[in-house]
């Protein structure tokens, strides 16, 4: 998974055409435009109820020349804001990451007679057990001697049994709890040297000097302390007696690597920390439910969310819950925030919204550094507009229950990356941290991490809030300026693409349905609106184009669309044929759309293909179109990652955690668990490494009868060792012969008398569900951007006179995707020489890198080499026709 990259999730662009952005937070090259006020859009043009912006804060040359009436063009904006981006990053981007060993041939014993140690210190987050479980078994798998350190640094300080030897079983089935089972505690002894000299003599007597700690940027601080005051420790402790010289001579040094785990997501230096998703998942799930209380009485519900020093939890929230406002402490509202909340809630209500919701960060301020609580926002409201309004503080919540898919993924891929960093360290090694970056896991140091985070804390108390922002990192700007986008409700003519004109625009959904298809489409139609287009959802795909079925949306259209699955617009598997592409081009005609966004999986980036290569017969194609993917297999080229496939991920793994728990107490069992995918082994590979699954069998990674038999013995000699159960991942076309029915038949014949197979087809239930919270916020950015890329290019190919659009180039019929940390659009023409139109994939899949990683933690003893290639079929540069 990516970063959420997302997450984010984060853009990256390299391609013909390029978008410089993030995904966990992708940043336009221009200031976020205005979404609030849109032609037959009900707002008072004249109400600033922007949340976040405020005069003072304003560029001061900006003021200027709105003063003397004048309106700067789109280019000079954007060209200010790259300028004043250049001068930034010159300062900020310092911190150099190394790239991990991920994907990389691994042997086994490759550091036999080594020792590492595991301890969580603070908070606790979930995903922390994923990350514990992976640093003890990539350990014991590289030959170390691995220990836990319970309850953190009071553990090590106190020694005993707080420091004891883990093995494979000691972390069996914890995937998926949250919390921490080694404990979390904080410790003032610690942070005397006493209290580190006892912590050094204990783990001296074990031999420890390579350190894994899991914790906020407080305990890496400690951690690196202690390094440092290492070797003056061992001097004292020589010279009390209390170990050998020898023993000193042997350990002169300690290596620390630490990772991240905080639902904040408050440390410089990474996309994501353990724990940030699964928080925000339970956020949204508590909000998901508020609203339908509070749509039934009309009613307004202030939700508190965490986030003392840092306002992620709360910001990404407002973007995924649709919330009419939010607090946040690196960007607070003007003095006057009342009067601006006030209005534009009063707004709402007049268009006939029944429902307000509120976000609000535990340690939000206004510009003056007031406190803004719950309560207060409650009392506000009520006192001002009488309406009915109540408060929920989520609380602890937060940090509990089951971590995400992606939590999982991202504690086993960091814990495995954080053993080999310490092997891979010498004497002059600096302690790093384990980051993510885009889809890579990387390597970066760690105090000047801890620098950069701490400056955060500081620009806020200087009340800088610009330079906060910017130390937070392009995520957290980019999540800023889209809620600023959505949120605004002031017609800023400068921001507005259209320069007067008023095009028409139009969204369909093809293909199965996903999750974040009905975000897209919202997204999309908002920020046509803004940009004075008329904008039509076509319903049911092409049929339904073909016989007429769109129609026109309006604001008011798509309200409460975000957290719903499925497709509100209708979708359908299908591409357009010969008989229906002259009905298409007829109906594209009447309406005069002039772009086309397409939301859906290979059968929208295939359609698209298809109209652009029909555009020399029908005219009527002769538009823009741009394909954003949304689909759980996960299977388009030209992106890391589809919309829907992390919610299709969440709910297979919590449809594994069932089936796990199924089995407690029963004999000994395996479970052949079938998912969908099609020929793409993502969902199947994934799922398995985020539900502690033992293998995968997918159409990437061949697989004969023979490893079939090596699993069967695999499966023998781990029930011997007392394991109740064994979880078997298979792609549902995997191989044509070696079926889910066949490898149950086989694994019973093979397993008689010691274990019990059955089988598992999760079908349709892994596209359904609410989607998660990325892929809500993914589907928001996307869109977004894809009016904008659509609108640029209406007018670099309009004509005037006579009111017509020609586009013919490959650059006007898109792809929207996601390459490492950029945002690409990439024309289907190019991407057809990388796609496997007979098998429907991709190339080149960055995912199955991870495949080493799943053998390795599943425990399968031998040198693990990438066996799992890139797929080119034979019609590679050809694809469909009509």
């Amino acid at each position: 998974m990516p970063n959420r990259a997302p997450p984010s999730p984060t853009f990256d662009q390299e391609s013909p055409i390029e978008d410089s952005d993030d995904l966990q937070n992708d940043r336009p090259n221009t200031r976020p435009t205005n979404l609030d006020s849109v032609e037959g859009h009900p707002f008072n043009p004249q109400a600033d109820v922007d949340a976040f912006e405020s005069p003072s804060m304003a560029d001061e040359h900006e003021l200027a020349t709105e003063e003397e009436g004048e309106t700067l063009s789109p280019l000079i904006e954007a060209e200010r804001a790259a300028a004043g981006r250049a001068r930034f990053q010159k300062r900020m981007e310092s911190i150099i990451p190394t790239i991990g060993r991920e994907g990389t041939d691994i042997k086994l014993n490759l550091y036999k007679g080594r020792t590492v140690a595991v301890f969580t210190s603070g908070g606790d987050s979930q995903g922390m057990n994923s990350a514990v479980r992976s640093v003890v078994r990539m350990g014991i798998y590289l030959g170390c001697k691995v220990y836990f350190i319970n309850e953190g640094y009071q553990g090590m300080v106190d020694g005993g049994d707080n420091i004891r030897l883990a093995d494979w079983n000691s972390v069996s089935d914890i995937i998926q709890k949250g919390g921490t089972i080694i404990g979390s505690a904080r410790c003032k002894d610690f942070r005397t040297p006493e209290g580190r000299l006892k912590a050094c003599l204990n783990l001296l007597e074990r031999d420890i000097t390579n350190l894994v700690c899991i914790g906020g940027d407080g305990s890496l601080t400690g951690a690196n302390q202690f390094r440092k005051d290492w070797p003056d420790l061992i001097k004292d402790l020589v010279k009390e007696g209390k170990i050998t010289q020898e023993k000193a001579d042997a350990n002169p040094n300690i290596q620390i690597v630490g990772m991240v785990g905080s639902i904040d997501n408050d440390f410089c230096g990474t996309d994501m920390t353990i724990g940030t998703d699964s928080a925000l998942q339970r956020i949204i799930e508590a909000i998901d439910a508020v609203s339908a209380t509070a749509q039934s009485h009309q009613r307004s519900f202030v939700v508190e969310v965490m986030g003392r020093h840092c306002g992620y939890l709360a910001l990404v929230t407002a973007l995924a819950s649709e919330a009419d406002f939010c607090f946040i402490p690196e960007w607070p509202p003007p003095t006057n925030w009342r009067d601006i909340l006030c209005t534009k809630l009063q707004q709402q209500r007049a268009e006939g919204q029944r429902l307000n919701i509120i976000i609000v960060a535990e340690g939000a301020i206004d510009r003056d550094g007031n406190a803004i609580t719950a309560e207060l926002v409650k009392d506000v409201i009520t006192d001002r507009l009488k309406y009915d309004t109540r408060t929920t503080v989520l609380g602890h919540v937060q940090r509990g229950g089951a971590p995400s898919a992606f939590d999982r993924l991202l504690g086993c891929r960091m814990g495995a990356e954080a053993v080999l960093a310490l092997m891979e360290m010498t004497v002059e090694s600096e302690p790093c941290v384990i980051s993510i970056d885009g889809n890579q896991m990387v390597r970066v140091p760690l105090m000047q991490c801890v620098e950069r985070t701490q400056a955060v804390q500081k620009a806020m108390n200087e009340k800088n809030w610009e330079l906060a922002v910017q130390l937070r990192g392009r995520s957290f700007q980019r999540n800023l300026e889209t809620y600023r986008l959505l949120t605004k409700l002031r017609t800023v003519e400068k921001d507005n693409l259209s320069e007067g004109h008023h095009f028409t625009v139009a969204v369909m959904n093809i293909g199965a349905p996903a999750g974040g298809m009905n975000a897209a489409v919202r997204s999309f139609v908002r920020t046509a609106l803004y940009h004075h287009c008329t904008v039509y959802g076509i319903h049911n795909s092409f049929e339904g184009l073909a016989n007429g079925e769109i129609e026109q949306l309006k604001w008011s259209s798509v309200t409460n669309w975000v957290m719903h699955g499925g497709s509100f617009l209708g979708t359908q598997k299908q591409l357009p044929t010969s008989e229906t592409l002259p009905k298409i081009a007829e109906q594209l005609e009447k309406h005069g759309i002039q772009a086309l966004l397409m939301v859906g999986g290979f059968e929208a980036y295939n359609s698209c293909l298809v109209l652009s290569r029909a555009r020399k017969q029908f005219p009527a194609f002769r538009i823009p179109m741009t394909v954003i993917p949304c689909t759980i297999s996960n299977n388009v080229p030209g992106t890391s990652l589809s919309l829907g496939s992390d919610t299709a991920v969440n709910e297979i793994c919590c449809m594994i955690d069932k089936i796990k728990q199924s089995a407690t107490g029963t004999k000994k069992r395996v479970f052949i668990i079938e998912t969908m995918g099609g020929y793409c082994g993502y969902l199947a590979t994934v799922s398995a490494l985020a539900s502690g699954a033992d293998n995968a069998y997918i159409f990437e990674d061949k697989f004969d009868v023979q490893d079939i038999i090596e699993d069967v013995r695999v499966i023998a000699e781990k029930m011997k060792k007392g394991v109740q159960r064994y979880l078997i991942v298979r792609n549902e076309c995997a191989n044509k012969h070696y079926t889910t029915e066949f490898v149950q038949q086989l694994f019973s014949e093979e397993g008689k008398g010691e274990f019990t197979t059955r089988i598992n087809v999760l079908g349709h239930a892994q596209q359904g569900g609410s989607p998660t919270p990325f892929d809500r916020n993914m589907a928001t950015k996307l869109s977004a951007r894809a009016l904008e890329y659509l609108v640029t290019q209406v007018k670099s190919c309009y004509d005037p006179s006579n009111k017509k659009v020609y586009a013919e180039g490959d650059d006007t019929a898109t792809l929207l995707g996601l390459t490492g940390r950029r945002v690409v659009f990439s024309p289907v023409e190019e991407l057809a020489r990388e796609t496997n139109f007979t098998h429907r994939l991709p190339n080149h899949q960055w995912w199955l890198k991870l495949r080493p990683l799943l053998r390795i933690l599943a425990k399968h003893n031998s040198t693990y080499h990438t066996d799992a290639q890139d797929i080119e079929g034979p019609d590679a540069d050809t694809g469909y026709t009509a």
